[in-house]
């Protein structure tokens, strides 16, 4: 390998480094309701428009939405009730919610803006409506969090940093070069994320299900019903998986709660 090369295709990856972590920090704003500073690359409105315009297709992948308006209704009643008495009502997300066919998938998600899903899989394996209102809570923090808008920055760094370091590393006259390993760490720093929003989803739930007049020691009988769900001890260790494990999130949200009773404030 030439040393004249390499040096080359180091600078280069320090370029384009910079350019991507100069990219990402540009784009640090101040959420309004969390007061959180965070990167993101769409204005609210533009969340709103994202997810009004993916909704049709994501309720058609779990087969369309249930066709029982009462069960509907329901979802959306406990769903407005949190957003309404809650932090949630300061923003202007305009939020709706689903309840999605498929009987056999457990889950539940939000896309960008306010839309939330839940399928029949998981309804029906909860007991109470402080038990949905865990769930719902959970999704509305995500919205609130502006966890997509901030995963779409991240994985624009990562995909950046990604690009920096196989120019900098990879050998064109070598087969083995590094170019897998690099994505196989950007895969992990995504993962890594992706827990996070998910543990702070869960304290943003806790807190909506208490202003909400929910019962917020419900959120760790869901957590619960997801375990059972996952498979148990068969399901892949934490690090390999995009969310917590659930003993960890029931860990959390019992931390949150204490904090709770004792300061009045989840900070």
């Amino acid at each position: 390998m030439n040393s004249g090369s390499l040096k080359s295709r180091l600078i280069v990856g320090l370029i384009m480094a910079g350019i991507a972590l100069f990219s990402y920090y540009s784009k640090m704003q101040v959420n309004p309701i969390t007061g959180k500073r965070q990167a993101v690359t769409m204005t609210p409105q533009q969340e709103i428009a994202m997810g009004l315009q993916s909704a049709p297709q994501m309720a058609a992948e779990f087969g369309g939405l249930y066709q029982d308006q009462k069960s509907q209704d329901m979802i959306k009643n406990v769903g407005m009730k949190l957003v309404n008495n809650s932090d949630a009502a300061k923003s202007d997300y305009q939020y709706n919610f689903h309840l999605l066919a498929d009987p056999e998938t457990i889950n539940a998600f939000a896309l960008p803006g306010g839309q939330i899903f839940i399928t029949v899989g998981l309804l029906k394996r909860l007991t109470s409506e402080d038990q949905l209102a865990g769930v719902l809570g959970h999704e509305i923090g995500h919205v609130i969090g502006r966890h997509s808008a901030q995963q779409m920055a991240k994985d624009e760094l990562t995909n950046g940093l990604l690009g920096a370091a196989v120019a900098a590393t990879s050998d064109p006259y070598s087969p083995n070069n590094s170019a897998a390993i690099a994505q196989y760490v950007g895969k992990m720093i995504t993962m890594k994320y992706g827990r996070d929003d998910e543990l702070e989803s869960d304290k943003f739930g806790v807190k909506y299900m208490i202003q909400s007049g929910y019962d917020p020691e419900k959120m760790i009988d869901v957590m619960e019903i997801l375990k059972a769900a996952s498979g148990g001890a068969d399901r892949p260790s934490e690090f390999q998986s995009t969310h917590p494990d659930p003993d960890h999130r029931i860990a959390e949200i019992k931390k949150a709660l204490e904090v709770y009773k004792k300061t009045g404030t989840f900070e």
